[in-house]
């Protein structure tokens, strides 16, 4: 239990406890450390803290409203969030998103942080112990975002603020603006303002205001997309300008690894995929009081997709099953351009391929030729359905295995001799 002298106000208890709650996410205390609504503005959730808080240039999952309320307009598939963070002195942080990405209508998003301390104790001048009490403060955010162009996406958030401390709660709400621009295929800008007009606070006769803060970022897709490579510079009044960057790598399509830099202290982290729907992230920072970690799992459904399922998975082209049918299935955020599947033997060499205008067709037969009509070797192969809309957007499905067997029963035969 943290306990506070009886000579300090409840006030001043708060600020102490949102300084606690700050800290892990600044190298050092600065002026920023015991601000109205610091702990929101240096949250940090589980990717996003593996990337060193270098997110205003991607912000692509239900929370990243909260780094740049435009990020939205780059999710490709419905999310559910859920994260938690575990601070000092029994202080936590818990969060939750929804968010859904428009095509002709707005992205539209939902989400909640709440900070929970841990408690303090109250006492009167004589010292006498009058119990505990904790405080409790939570934001909603409200998102819209839309594509101005192909390569231009601009979003705000309407911010509601709650907070309560011993008998006294209050609430205020703000907004926050944000643009991603899409400056070459693999290159993007970001920027945000947050806190614009409040959120203002009265607990008891003084307004606490938010203060204005700005980011601003680039990120860099590299390795065929697998690698993320990504900056960014915030700054806030009576604040130093805050760096942060990161990077991210895609080791396969169930697990990355991050690695980053948020001021003056390291920060990484995993994610792994255990479906295609399903993602656990976890974050880690060094800080002078000890490591802090974040745990955040997500659901992906519906939304804009490609997918692909081979049935049977294994095949003989000489035997009962000749052939395997992949079924295809894609939905785009604007008119589809093209799709194309590629079949691919173990050294990464295209044995077959299906294409054509639009949309996919409900499923394509693979009978385990190639190109020209030549059976291929038996063995694992795998597949992708890609598709490309009007716009130069990518959907790609998940990379699957179809093997090809036409092999019989093996085994030996026992040679009896005569005697």
């Amino acid at each position: 239990m943290h306990r506070t002298p009886s000579y300090l106000s409840g006030a001043t208890a708060l600020a102490a406890c949102l300084t606690l709650a700050a800290a892990p996410a600044l190298a050092q205390t600065d002026a920023t450390g015991g601000a109205p609504g610091s702990w929101l503005m240096n949250y940090a959730g589980a990717r996003t803290l593996g990337l060193g808080g270098a997110f205003v240039a991607t912000a692509d999952d239900a929370l990243g409203m909260l780094w740049n309320p435009a990020g939205l307009q780059r999710m490709d598939q419905n999310e559910l969030m859920f994260e938690n963070v575990r601070l000092f002195e029994d202080t936590s942080i818990n969060s939750f998103g929804f968010a859904v990405p428009g095509s002709w209508l707005p992205s539209f998003g939902l989400s909640m942080v709440s900070l929970g301390s841990g408690e303090f104790q109250r006492t009167n001048e004589m010292n006498d112990d009058l119990g505990s009490f904790r405080d409790t403060e939570t934001a909603y955010l409200f998102t819209l975002a839309k594509g101005l162009s192909p390569r231009l996406a601009v979003g705000t958030n309407l911010k509601l603020v709650q907070q309560s401390v011993e008998n006294f709660s209050a609430g205020g709400y703000g907004f926050d603006v944000g643009a991603i621009w899409q400056a070459l295929p693999m290159l993007r800008l970001g920027a945000s303002a947050s806190n614009l007009g409040g959120p203002s606070v009265t607990l008891r006769t003084t307004a606490e205001t938010f203060p204005t803060q700005y980011r601003g970022g680039v990120a860099l897709d590299v390795l065929g997309g697998r690698g993320l490579i990504t900056a960014q510079v915030d700054q806030a009044p009576g604040s130093a300008v805050r760096l942060h960057a990161g990077s991210e790598y895609w080791i396969q399509p169930g697990m990355a690894l991050r690695v980053g830099f948020d001021d003056n202290r390291a920060t990484g982290g995993f994610s792994y995929r255990f479906a295609p729907q399903y993602q656990i992230d976890y974050g880690v920072a060094d800080h002078a009081l000890g490591m802090t970690h974040r745990v955040g799992v997500s659901y992906r459904f519906g939304g804009f997709f490609a997918s692909s399922k081979a049935e049977p998975a294994v095949f003989s082209p000489t035997g009962e099953r000749a052939t395997t049918k992949i079924s295809l299935n894609a939905h785009t955020k604007t008119d589809a351009d093209t799709w194309s599947l590629e079949v691919v033997n173990k050294t990464s060499e295209a044995v077959r391929r299906f294409s054509g205008p639009g949309l996919p067709p409900p499923h394509v037969q693979w009978d385990g030729k190639d190109e020209t009509g030549m059976p291929v070797a038996d063995g694992v192969y795998t597949y992708r359905l890609v598709v490309k809309d009007r716009q130069g957007r990518v959907l790609s499905s998940a990379t699957h295995k179809v093997e090809i067997s036409t092999g019989g029963p093996q085994g030996t035969v026992p040679v009896v001799p005569n005697p």
